[in-house]
């Protein structure tokens, strides 16, 4: 599939350069004189350098501030729910119509909400994981569920499927994608052609679910 240019810019330089843009688009900046041939092609060179760095540019996880006050919006996959304070309850933390936090744990909310939401993840990504698996053949070691801020999930080379506890906060559609994702470098442990085109072949819309990814990413978690 043809890697998307979003904008050419000729200037009086001697060489091309490729510029993966914070939005995660393609900037590509050209001598004068180089035809668009030329350019088309140097693009397509560098077609799996350019999904890649798309890839890490839609999978860096900005940090939460959180005050865990009342009335306070959270969110569980892509809709926000207030917090209300509770005199007491069975459990620290409960989801219904409100995230609803005992007060004898607002010292720890953060602690509290952060291992709710590990829980949720664990639970959620499994099932999908398990899914997706027998669905089209795949084949893992294992899933760990971490606190990573760098990126929504990561594939070992022994097959251990890792994810960031935060993707729990987005849609269940961009969860599935990055589940997708990193079941699919089981196959291929790289950003090839053949990577993209297992992806696709899958999820076709998966260009869509990415740019939503980092969309609800920026709301979710800052």
């Amino acid at each position: 599939m043809p890697v998307k240019v979003d904008r050419i810019l000729h200037s009086k330089r001697r060489t091309i350069a490729l510029v993966i843009e914070h939005d995660s688009s393609v900037t590509v900046r050209a001598p004068l004189r180089m035809s668009a041939r030329a350019i088309r092609d140097f693009v397509e060179k560098h077609a799996e350098w350019i999904e890649k760095k798309q890839y890490e540019m839609n999978s860096k996880v900005p940090e939460p501030i959180k005050q865990y006050h009342p009335g306070e919006n959270f969110l569980f996959l892509g809709r926000e729910y207030s917090l209300e304070i509770v005199q007491s309850q069975h459990k620290k933390l409960i989801l219904d119509d409100h995230f609803k936090l005992t007060e004898s744990a607002r010292e720890n909310a953060e602690l509290v909400f952060h291992n709710w939401y590990r829980n949720q993840a664990l639970q959620i990504i499994t099932e999908r994981v398990k899914y997706f698996s027998d669905q089209y053949d795949f084949h893992y070691a294992k899933i760990r569920i971490t606190s990573a801020r760098t990126r929504w999930g990561s594939c070992s080379s022994k097959g251990t499927l890792s994810f960031s506890w935060r993707l729990i906060l987005t849609p269940i559609e961009t969860v599935d994608y990055v589940v997708i994702h990193e079941l699919a470098h089981t196959v291929h442990q790289n950003h090839s052609k053949r990577f993209w085109a297992l992806v696709e072949k899958i999820m076709p819309d998966y260009k869509e679910l990415r740019k939503r990814l980092r969309q609800h990413g920026q709301q979710a978690l800052t």
